[in-house]
């Protein structure tokens, strides 16, 4: 099995198959499509869009969606970060410049800014295994197309595509050229943002496919048309995996290390407790942890559930800053 980004590659498997969805509304799936556009970037040695000679897919292409009413797109950021020129194709056909805004490599999110307001999509409520999902996505340089399914599991974390990782897993077919485009559900409201896939090494679908949800993309897309980059919380404490003979009693991640006149210090936090929860988030690795933090602002107050010897206690602690 291998890990595949959903860039527009002729090296890329295809990712092919299908699932319905429980009951999609075609009208707000329609207006969904309305606010997603095809993004065609140029790279270094290829040709934007393959040419008229080359087919479609040869050349990278990826999705964008309207992230508010100011000519801000969303797209994944290995789609763009290495291009010459970036253009976008609107749902009516039109092809306009985009300027790449800025970018954020820890979890590969990325905002454009085009010449044209087109309606944001507005985020889903909190998504639960087993409802419905939509891809939209400018499959192998194909132009947009929605595949349906359901949502397979929320808070994936670890999976090895990006350093902060908070995925809404789905089996909704996805295929590379998508990356970036919008996962909604059954009323186009956004789940998510495409951006990987699992596939076996024959060309199936195993349905194993990630969208990084619709709360991280909120949080990372206002720090980035705001600052140009994200203003990152600091708890100043490392988490490592619990061992086999501790996993017996309790479940968590372990305090690793705690930074010396840190917030975790100052709230209490010691090495070698078990933390249980964060910010109201079960944990059980630690990049659940670390994608929590990523997702609270400098200045938040959080509570962390702690088992310390047999004992369940709630720390409270403020968040600091980078320097």
């Amino acid at each position: 099995m291998r890990r595949t980004l959903l860039c527009a590659l002729v090296c890329c498997a295809a990712f092919l198959g299908s699932a319905q969805a429980h009951n999609p509304q075609p009208d707000r799936i329609a207006a969904a499509l309305a606010s997603t556009v095809s993004v065609l970037p140029e790279w270094p040695g290829l040709p934007q869009g393959g040419g008229p000679d080359i087919p479609p897919g040869v050349a990278p292409e990826g999705t964008g969606y309207a992230f508010d009413g100011d000519g801000h797109l969303v797209t994944a950021l290995h789609v763009v970060e290495r291009a010459l020129s970036i253009d976008v194709r609107l749902p009516d056909g039109r092809i306009l410049a985009a300027e790449l805004l800025a970018g954020d490599r820890a979890t590969d999110i990325a905002v454009l800014k085009v010449a044209a307001r087109l309606k944001p999509l507005t985020d889903a409520p909190p998504p639960a295994p087993g409802g419905d999902a939509c891809a939209i996505g400018n499959a192998f340089g194909l132009d947009l197309a929605v595949t349906c399914g359901t949502v397979s599991a929320v808070g994936r974390a670890g999976t090895g595509f990006n350093a902060i990782e908070d995925f809404v897993q789905t089996d909704a077919a996805m295929n590379p050229g998508a990356s970036g485009g919008p996962l909604i559900d059954s009323q186009g409201r956004v789940l998510g943002q495409l951006s990987a896939i699992f596939a076996a090494q024959a060309d199936t679908n195993i349905g194993v496919n990630f969208a990084v949800s619709a709360r991280l993309i909120r949080r990372v897309a206002e720090d980035l048309i705001a600052f140009g980059t994200v203003q990152r919380a600091v708890l100043g404490a490392g988490f490592a995996p619990l061992p086999r003979e501790r996993r017996a009693l309790v479940g968590g991640v372990s305090v690793r290390g705690v930074r010396p006149g840190g917030p975790a210090e100052t709230a209490g936090l010691r090495p070698g407790d078990v933390v249980r929860s964060l910010a109201g988030r079960p944990v059980t690795r630690p990049q659940e942890a670390m994608a929590e933090v990523y997702l609270s602002r400098p200045g938040d107050l959080i509570d962390m559930v702690v088992w310390r010897d047999g004992n369940e206690t709630t720390i409270q602690i403020e968040l600091d800053g980078l320097n």
